[in-house]
């Protein structure tokens, strides 16, 4: 019997984390959207709205590219989170012929601590199984 790959994600627009089933265990790691940093120079001179749009317009872009990549790895997807940014991702993906064979879900939910994404998740892609260890 074949395992399907699964990757669950609980994301906002600032991170996203990461977690699949990996031999009996839930693996997680997180992506950010921008890496703190130090102010870059250019920031202190330009202070028009249409700059400032442009560069969190550049940094999502990026942050979603990130994501994308990651979930090419993987035949079924479950995108959750508090803000709209998996369904922004969601529809960014269904644009793009490479997922097409990728079940990707969106639904919404809370903040919650990485011990409730693992059963949010669980719940999901198991639903038969009604515990789990910590």
């Amino acid at each position: 019997m074949k395992t399907t790959k699964q990757l669950g994600i609980w994301m906002d627009h600032s991170m996203a984390h990461l977690t699949e089933f990996k031999k009996g265990a839930m693996v997680s790691t997180m992506i950010e959207a921008e890496p703190k940093t130090q102010a870059n120079e250019q920031d202190l001179y330009y202070h028009d709205e249409s700059h400032k749009l442009n560069k969190v317009q550049n940094k999502l872009t990026a942050y979603y590219k990130k994501l994308s990549d990651a979930i090419l790895d993987y035949e079924e997807v479950l995108l959750f989170g508090p803000t709209d940014a998996k369904n922004e991702l969601t529809n960014l993906l269904k644009d793009d012929h490479l997922f097409n064979n990728i079940k990707i879900t969106a639904k919404p939910s809370d903040k919650m601590t990485e011990y409730h994404q693992h059963i949010f998740i669980k719940d999901f892609f198991h639903p038969s199984v009604l515990t789990l260890n910590k």
